[in-house]
């Protein structure tokens, strides 16, 4: 019977990675589309910190490029702690980012990232790994 549960969880996994994968890059994408709208110099913008979560988007679309190849071709394990590892690190990151922006855009950017966040097609999360087209689901 734990034989069973433990391959159940096993082949779940990749689904349960798969939504905090997207869920990450999504509330990404809204930060950053919500920082476009707003009226902010590049001097205002921390550009190192802004960086850093370019390079966990990253991390986040190649973890979900890495789910759509054949199994044996990975290394499941470091891929799931590289992934856990990045995943970790986006609150902490988005918070050092968002209190280097001036004072008067806190509130603002708030609201934008709810706003863009509601209005995003969870499709869009797809929108540049390789291989995965929003249009084709």
């Amino acid at each position: 019977m734990l034989g069973l549960w433990l391959a159940a969880l096993r082949k779940s996994r990749p689904t349960y990675e798969h939504v905090w994968r997207e869920r990450a890059r999504l509330d990404l994408l809204a930060l950053f589309r919500a920082l476009d709208r707003m009226d902010l110099s590049p001097a205002e913008i921390p550009q190192r910190l802004k960086h850093q979560l370019f390079e966990l988007d990253a991390d986040y679309v190649e973890a979900l490029w890495a789910l759509d190849q054949p199994p044996a071709s990975l290394d499941l394990p470091a891929m799931l702690r590289d992934t856990s590892a990045a995943l970790d690190q986006l609150p902490e990151a988005c918070a050092r980012f968002r209190s280097h922006l001036p004072r008067r855009a806190h509130p603002l950017l708030a609201q934008l990232e709810i706003t863009v966040r509601n209005h995003l097609d969870p499709a869009e999360a797809d929108s540049v790994v390789p291989g995965r087209s929003p249009q084709n689901g």
